[in-house]
């Protein structure tokens, strides 16, 4: 009989990439955001990231995770937690970088609702809804970067944690 060879054992399975991604997001206060554009966002970045999203706290095993997003002492937390809602990680980030873009993105909000209230002109609003979009896009970069080697995510995640970030700060 011809010998078989034994094949060494290699490096574990990779986790279930399905899994690394978010089951549930907490923010700390629920009560309504000052305008009902700004609640709507909200409410539809939540919808959005619970529906598709890729999170992957680095070092971290197993998944679906749960978010507790809020600010604590002028710093942006993220309160990573398991299925069973047990602390697996906690990143706290300066939110010094992100004050001009938070900022800008309030005052396009208020400049659509505006348009929006004037029976603006639909170019009008559509460039403002451009500007959004590219604040968006700088805010995601920016997280992206801020959580590199702590968090992975994908780009929009990053836009729709963006939109949270923003709808935090308006409430402090």
């Amino acid at each position: 009989m011809p010998d078989r060879a034994r094949k060494a054992p290699g490096p574990a399975a990779p986790e279930d990439p399905a899994l690394r991604r978010l089951e549930n997001i907490v923010l700390p206060d629920a009560s309504p955001l000052p305008s009902a554009y700004a609640e709507a966002d909200r409410r539809q970045a939540v919808a959005d990231l619970l529906t598709e999203n890729r999170f992957d706290p680095v070092g971290v095993p197993g998944g679906p995770f749960a978010l507790l997003l809020c600010v604590r002492e002028g710093r942006l937390v993220f309160d990573i937690r398991d299925a069973l809602d047990v602390p697996v990680r906690a990143v706290a980030l300066a939110l010094g970088p992100f004050r001009r873009l938070i900022k800008d993105y309030h005052l396009i909000v208020e400049s659509h609702e505006q348009a929006v209230a004037e029976g603006g002109h639909e170019a009008r609003i559509q460039a403002i809804d451009m500007g959004r979009r590219g604040l968006h896009n700088e805010g995601a970069e920016l997280l992206t970067q801020r959580l590199e080697g702590r968090i992975g995510l994908d780009f929009e995640t990053a836009r729709r944690l963006f939109t949270l970030v923003c709808a935090l700060h308006q409430r402090i």
